[in-house]
């Protein structure tokens, strides 16, 4: 059984689809991946039968309902079954194509081939693992703020090859390392990106190196704020931060001591209901809220330092 994966099918309604990518990424699926079926659509996701058993799969199909029931749509149907150990890595990334993000990303997945024409910025991505492919409503407003923030710096910040030369940004809970290439393909100068999980580390050099991204540019690290304080020369003039709206609270006084008097942020992994919590817990670390920006259930705050 070790050799064999879950694969778990669930026909849902369109408006439920983020909720549930966040769902199998909680419950710890490796890989997932979404197709349009008529009105409604199909997810993927892919986990080890050695860490899951049909108790957890009948739970997991009773808080989806539950979700389903709080957002007043119709209840979702999971299927699962059992695949071969050499099947699961490459069977949701058949249904994974290149997708549009904002006014300026591309988001290109790495064994598909580039496209021979675009004006948009092209991230390619084999997340493996990690989370961080650009379907989820987070990865998607974070990678928006980005743009907006980067294109506010003052052109006399701007050096030579368009590199920002002031801009030095923190990824914390980098993943597959998207935003952080996303950052870089900006123009910002250098992104350090820490991930307490190793896996996410090494899909985020992957990541870069598939992005032709220096390694003088993209610093990964295995760990949180702390391992940060440790590599950082001075405080950063952003932050990006894509993970769960409680780890963001915890982390909130740890951030704010790397950060400049000027120094942005993006806070996102936050459900609308769990806003309120932590920008008050901003508020009272010196950060204002500059703004709130929605996607379904999933809130993005851009704030800056008061």
């Amino acid at each position: 059984m070790a050799n064999t994966w879950w694969e778990l099918q669930i026909l849902c309604d369109p408006d439920l689809e983020d909720s549930i990518f966040w769902r199998l990424e909680d419950f710890g699926c490796r890989g997932t991946a979404s197709e349009s079926k008529g009105n409604s659509s199909l997810v993927r996701g892919y986990l080890p039968t050695i860490q899951t058993q049909l108790l957890d799969l009948a739970a997991l199909s009773l808080r989806l309902r539950q979700d389903a029931l709080c957002v007043g749509v119709s209840s979702p149907t999971l299927r699962w079954q059992l695949i071969d150990e050499e099947d699961w890595a490459t069977s949701w990334k058949q249904y994974w194509q290149p997708q549009e993000i904002g006014d300026r990303f591309l988001i290109n997945p790495a064994w598909l081939p580039l496209p021979e024409t675009t004006e948009r910025l092209v991230i390619r991505l084999d997340p493996g693992v990690a989370f961080g492919t650009g379907n989820h409503a987070t990865t998607q407003l974070c990678l928006e703020s980005l743009e907006m923030r980067l294109s506010e710096v003052p052109q006399s910040f701007v050096g030579t090859g368009g590199k920002q030369e002031h801009t030095v940004i923190a990824d914390i809970g980098c993943g597959s390392g998207i935003l952080s290439i996303g950052a870089l393909l900006l123009g910002a100068e250098k992104v350090y990106a820490v991930d307490t999980d190793l896996l996410a580390v090494q899909s985020t050099i992957s990541n870069a190196a598939l992005n032709d991204i220096s390694p003088e540019h993209l610093l990964p690290a295995q760990g949180s704020v702390d391992v940060l304080t440790k590599l950082l020369e001075k405080p950063v003039d952003g932050i990006v931060c894509n993970i769960l709206a409680n780890v963001i609270i915890e982390l909130v006084p740890e951030m704010s001591a790397i950060a400049k008097p000027n120094t942005w942020a993006i806070f996102s992994g936050i459900l609308l209901e769990q806003s309120k919590d932590v920008a008050d817990a901003l508020e009272k670390n010196g950060w204002v809220v500059a703004t709130l920006w929605k996607r379904k259930e999933w809130c993005c705050l851009n704030v800056r330092r008061s």
